[in-house]
Parts: structure tokens; C-alpha cells; sequence
């Protein structure tokens, strides 16, 4: 296991943090988390687990990651549902990188019990 700390922002190793839902290993179990996972993907350029969790309806058929692109750091500010309990969540979060922010209030919803997102917007700051 290796002892980096995850992207995602939680104090944990990567490989017992999102590692383990890149991998397959585990399924994220809220959409906060799956949206952390996803964000984990995009500083570690795996589109394929990006694709992967992504709702069906609402997938690309391919997805071309920018390498330039350096992420440095991401801040949820907002949940609603997207519990265990929940068929759908939405989370507010700002991902920084090199010389911007992506501010979004992504939606989430489950497809045969695992969390997909499915869209966002961009709220008014």
C-alpha cells in the first residue's frame, strides 16, 4: 500500500482511499465519495474508471483527458442526499488547478445500486 496521501483531499492513503474504487475493488458508497473518486481520476488521468461511472444515458463515447491540466486541490461545499438511503444526490464542489477553478453542482444517481453521475451545472458564484 503506498502511504501518498489521496487527492481527493481526505487524510488517507490513496490505495484505502479512492484507489480501491479505481481498481474495482469497492464501489463508492455515497455520491460524495464517488464524486471524490472521480476528481481523484482526473489528477491521476484514468478515463477509463471515469467513463465507467458515468450514467449511461449521459456518457460520452470516448473521453480525452488534457495531461497538461494540473489539479491542485478540491472543496466540497455542498451535499444533498446521496446516502445509502438516497436514489439520487447532488454535490457542490470546487476543483482547483495550475491557473483556475471548475466550480459545479454535479447530479448523481444510482444504477443497479452502484452511484453514476449523471450531468452538472454551473451555479452563479
Amino acid at each position: 500500500m503506498t502511504s501518498r496521501t489521496c487527492p481527493c483531499g481526505l487524510p488517507r492513503p490513496y490505495d484505502a482511499c479512492c484507489g480501491r474504487f479505481h481498481a474495482g475493488s469497492a464501489s463508492a458508497p455515497t455520491a460524495e465519495l464517488l464524486m471524490r473518486s472521480r476528481y481523484s481520476a482526473f489528477v491521476r488521468g484514468d478515463a477509463a474508471y471515469l467513463l465507467r461511472t458515468w450514467h449511461p444515458r449521459t456518457r460520452p463515447g470516448r473521453l480525452d483527458l488534457d495531461p497538461r491540466t494540473k489539479w491542485t486541490g478540491l472543496e466540497i461545499l455542498d451535499t444533498a442526499e446521496g446516502s445509502a438511503f438516497h436514489p439520487t444526490g447532488t454535490v457542490t464542489f470546487r476543483a482547483s488547478y495550475r491557473g483556475g477553478s471548475l466550480h459545479e453542482r454535479s447530479r448523481f444517481e444510482r444504477v443497479d445500486g452502484a452511484w453514476v453521475y449523471v450531468d452538472g451545472e454551473f451555479p452563479d458564484e
